[in-house]
């Protein structure tokens, strides 16, 4: 038990849980664009050859979408918020993997903010990411049914929409760990 109460704090600060109905963080929107430790997230290979959800989504054209409308490439798919700090500070790197995977790889980013467009779109505008696009999930659908309840969550489908991986917690995209990830499908 004592070895999991030390850990416990170590884990804390590559994820976030669930938003709770207090108020959100202090310093996130001005996080850090520094590097990560690589092996921040934690790898899962449980749901391995499982189906893309079926669960809706409103995608950057601000038509409701699903997964399934991607496939056909490999699909990452990044469950965030503005509020949680881990997910703030790898998403310049999941902007730079989109620049990298462009034309093989689709790179989805989507936001589990409750309030929606309102609160996402002008913490978007004020980073000026080049290559993502901001998702809507208000209703936290995929996060329900991808399980876990923690952000950042990124999931990583094949080009026939079956799960490969999931990574809970923040990930360096650019790094070695993640390079080697993304090698099986890529």
């Amino acid at each position: 038990m004592r070895a999991l109460i030390v850990l416990l704090p170590l884990f804390a600060v590559a994820a976030c849980d669930r938003q709770s109905s207090q108020a959100p963080q202090a310093n996130v929107a001005t996080a850090s664009n520094s590097a990560m430790p690589e092996a921040a997230g934690a790898l899962d290979i449980a749901q391995r050859g499982a189906a893309m959800p079926k669960a809706a989504f409103t995608g950057p054209d601000g038509a409701k979408t699903t997964l399934s409308a991607f496939r056909g490439k490999p699909v990452l798919l990044n469950l965030w918020a503005t509020w949680c700090g881990p997910c703030v500070k790898e998403m310049p790197s999941l902007d730079r993997l989109a620049s990298r995977g462009d034309g093989k790889l689709v790179v989805l980013t989507v936001s589990q903010d409750i309030q929606g467009k309102p609160v996402v779109d002008p913490w978007w505008r004020a980073r000026g990411f080049t290559h993502l696009k901001p998702s809507l999930d208000p209703e936290n659908g995929l996060s329900t049914v991808i399980g876990g309840g923690m952000l950042p969550t990124t999931v990583l489908y094949d080009k026939d929409g079956k799960e490969v991986w999931r990574i809970a917690g923040a990930m360096d995209w650019d790094g070695p760990r993640a390079n080697t990830l993304l090698a099986e499908v890529l």
